[in-house]
């Protein structure tokens, strides 16, 4: 399925969730209306604490909000079943985590294989696009190296190629240069434009990041969980 031209490729509609901290309740996201259209390059900035992780993990149906709804390509996240959800993470969305989550007892084509499984692609096809994925990122020479023995910044490479197996139209990227050094960071931030360049891939990152926010096209500011500003950079 794919997004009606010109319409959003995720939007939210009001989105508030709270937490229970013992007694007390702490709002994380405060009644967030939010669109991402496809090909965007966005950054959501915001100190730790204010609601970043939350949005992106609502917006990614990692999570279900108290109020308000979330629509992919039109569909009602709310209105579908946790199986529903499911699928359409695997095969609309991406995701890039800070501490790369990558599968230790797996190499870095199996990595990135993996989702492609989940699927039901062939053996073949996902060997064919894991080598091709791992090409664009620039770890050819890294297929059977299991990520312990990967560098930080080869680790998110990995992750990134593992994002894009199933052609996703967006990747939600949390905090994606927590891990890295300046150059690296450089590097990876390079590397995502080049791919939402030359795949037309959304890409929305949680960040506190200067480094990240001055590379988005597009920034939208957390305040205590509410959206104090959204403007093109």
């Amino acid at each position: 399925m794919t997004a009606a031209t010109g319409g959003p490729l995720v939007e939210a509609r009001g989105l508030s969730r709270s937490y229970r901290l013992g007694e007390s309740v702490v709002p994380a996201v405060r009644d967030v209306s939010l669109s991402i259209a496809p090909g965007e390059f966005v950054a959501l900035r915001g100190p730790s604490g204010s609601g970043k992780t939350t949005l992106l993990n609502l917006l990614g149906l990692l999570d279900r909000p108290d109020e308000g709804t979330v629509r992919v390509e039109g569909r009602d996240g709310e209105a579908l079943t946790e199986e529903e959800r499911s699928d359409l993470r695997r095969d609309r969305f991406g995701f890039v985590f800070q501490t790369f989550n990558l599968i230790p007892v797996l190499s870095a084509e199996e990595n990135v294989a993996y989702p492609m499984a989940l699927a039901g692609a062939s053996a073949a096809r996902r060997q064919e696009r894991a080598r091709e994925l791992l090409a664009a990122v620039g770890l050819s020479v890294k297929l059977a190296v299991r990520p312990d023995l990967l560098s930080g910044g080869q680790r998110q490479r990995v992750a990134i190629a593992r994002a894009l197996a199933n052609a996703p139209s967006i990747v939600f990227a949390d905090e994606p240069t927590a891990n890295l050094d300046s150059h690296t960071a450089e590097e990876i931030l390079d590397l995502m434009r080049r791919l939402n360049a030359e795949r037309g891939v959304a890409f929305l990152f949680a960040t506190h990041d200067a480094l990240v926010v001055s590379r988005a096209r597009r920034v939208v500011t957390l305040h205590d969980g509410a959206i104090a500003s959204d403007a093109a950079s």
